[in-house]
């Protein structure tokens, strides 16, 4: 009896491919696919309102609570500190109940902190909820790196992590079109920040269903100790995040409120200011896919130096250009892909220095980058009511120029740190 012929299912080729993507007959839907959409929501949401939502609205939040500039900077270093905790509190979470515990309790706080924020009566409450919702973004990404590492077949990991890492642009480009309907639309932040809490409670749904059969390590590889990331050969890394991650929290929680303070841009209204920042931010963040090409092209020595300059050249826009279309696409332009990029190059180089504890490396990395995003914004905006904002974003973007100009090729290098000698390079 002949054999039925294969069906063809277009572009993706004959059914094999759906065997290769881990669909098989008899499935509703496999770990290549659930993973890679649970993720991708839980980023958009951590990393769109959850952790770029009160830079996005600080003009708002400045005419509601007559917010200082040094009280927007307190309450920005406020969220990253909840960032920086939700790090710290993610792999204990993801070694004794696996990677759902930690994604689902970063939605939760994201869920509440928005809902907190949406009917806050004063500036408090709108730091104990931007804190809660921020710290969504420690909790919830890099458990996704451990899940998929264990659930998807190897060649299928770089796509599945792709997509998770998508999310953050694509989330922060919903959270500008949002407050662009705010404005155009007359309604007021508070339904938008409503909004983003219902967003969150679904992707808190999608994940509870596609994480609640992802067991936790059971060879117990998050316990190793964390000072084999104390090699000689990580200072790097750890200096490129944190100078990533002093740059990007002052432009996130000042950038857009300057620009609007300038006078927006010509031809719309000045409160559309702040959306557009973000939807260019997020749209040219998208370029982050092309971070592991560019890198085989250039070597990662010269990307990074230039996007650090990429980042420097971002805050110093916002000081020259104000007022003017095309210094506002190409600030928010240059930060997005500062942004995007340089995190997904924390995600490669850690694991690649630390082979063999990959989420706990990439981990360290975003902690470094977090302590930048605490302090940052803190002084920034004490230096800005000293000295004034132009010269608060010419001297940010000194630190990330100035790091640029310090690199050298054998500080970026990919072979395995030799952690068994503390010494060595």
């Amino acid at each position: 009896m002949p054999q039925p012929k294969p069906r063809n299912f277009g572009r993706f080729g004959t059914e094999p491919w759906r065997k290769h993507r881990g669909i098989e007959e008899g499935s509703i839907i496999k770990p290549f696919w659930s993973l890679s959409a649970a993720g991708f929501a839980a980023t958009a949401v951590a990393f769109g309102p959850g952790r770029m939502g009160f830079g996005l609205f600080v003009p708002e939040f400045r005419s509601a609570f007559s917010m200082s500039t040094s009280t927007v900077g307190f309450v920005s270093s406020l969220g990253f500190l909840g960032f920086f905790i939700g790090l710290l509190i993610a792999p204990s979470l993801l070694a004794r109940q696996g990677p759902e515990s930690p994604v689902l309790v970063g939605l939760a706080a994201a869920t509440v902190g928005m809902g907190v924020v949406a009917s806050a009566p004063n500036v408090p409450v709108v730091a104990v909820g931007v804190f809660l919702a921020a710290s969504s973004a420690g909790l919830a990404w890099t458990p996704f790196n451990d899940a998929i590492h264990r659930k998807v077949k190897g060649d299928d990991r770089p796509a599945a992590l792709s997509s998770v890492s998508t999310g953050t642009g694509v989330g922060i480009v919903l959270a500008g079109l949002a407050a662009l309907v705010m404005v155009t639309g007359g309604l007021s932040w508070r339904i938008c920040w409503a909004f983003f809490a219902g967003a969150s409670a679904c992707a808190f749904l999608s994940n509870w269903i596609a994480l609640r059969g992802v067991e936790k390590d059971t060879e117990g590889k998050q316990e190793k100790e964390w000072r084999e990331l104390a090699a000689t050969a990580a200072i790097p890394i750890y200096a490129i995040g944190f100078a990533y991650g002093t740059n990007s929290a002052i432009y996130i929680s000042f950038a857009a409120d300057h620009l609007v303070e300038a006078g927006g841009v010509p031809g719309v209204p000045v409160g559309v200011t702040s959306a557009l920042v973000y939807i260019f931010y997020g749209l040219f963040g998208l370029a982050g896919l092309l971070t592991g090409r560019i890198k085989d092209m250039i070597g990662l020595p010269m990307l990074l130096r230039v996007l650090m300059l990429a980042g420097a050249l971002s805050l110093a826009l916002v000081a020259i250009a104000p007022g003017t279309w095309a210094g506002l696409i190409s600030s928010a332009g240059m930060q997005g892909i500062h942004v995007m990029m340089t995190s997904a190059v924390l995600a490669f180089w850690s694991e690649r220095l630390f082979p063999s504890i990959p989420s706990v490396s990439f981990t360290a990395a975003l902690l470094a980058a977090a302590s930048g995003s605490v302090l940052g914004p803190a002084v920034a905006g004490l230096a800005s009511s000293a000295f004034g904002a132009d010269a608060m974003f010419v001297g940010t973007a000194a630190l990330p120029a100035a790091t640029a100009i310090l690199l050298r090729n054998r500080h970026a290098q990919e072979l395995p740190a030799r952690t068994t000698t503390p010494t060595s390079a």
